[in-house]
């Protein structure tokens, strides 16, 4: 209900305020047309052209690369060999997992996943911990049922 009352007063105040300004329009013209003395506005300035600017130099292609000889081929060395030399029974293998094993806090947990490793890649690595690498995918790519690695 109050919006049907903005509108009307919105459309009451338009139409009053289009007649005031058709009627002030309207004498404005009778005015301009019944005085002798209007005078036409003065003509424009003259508009000044400035010079036009002055050349731009063109600056010359600069002198070609010269192509260097490519470095020479960089040789791939293959892994040095594992210090102490492979396990080849379990027997050999304990004293190297025992050394890997010695920080950890379950040893014993740590030794039998160490002797499996051992065992099957024939490898433990040096160290307490990391190194896995040096022992090959055999050892890193060995993991549990959980999907975690199984060698220490």
């Amino acid at each position: 209900m109050a919006s049907k009352v903005a509108l009307f007063l919105l459309a009451s105040f338009l139409l009053v305020s289009t007649r005031v300004s058709s009627q002030w329009h309207e004498e404005i013209l009778h005015e301009d047309v019944a005085s002798p003395s209007y005078k036409t506005p003065p003509p424009p300035p003259p508009i000044k052209v400035s010079p036009p600017p002055p050349p731009v130099k063109v600056l010359p292609p600069p002198p070609p690369i010269k192509a260097t000889t490519p470095p020479p081929p960089v040789e791939v060395l293959p892994p040095p060999p594992p210090t102490t030399p492979a396990p080849k029974t379990k027997l050999e293998c304990s004293p190297l997992c025992v050394e890997r094993c010695k920080l950890h806090s379950r040893k014993r947990l740590c030794m039998r996943a160490c002797m499996t490793c051992c065992d099957r890649c024939k490898c433990v690595p040096p160290g307490q911990y990391g190194n896995k690498e040096k022992c090959g995918k055999c050892y890193t790519d060995m993991t549990t049922h959980g999907g975690k690695s199984k060698c220490p």
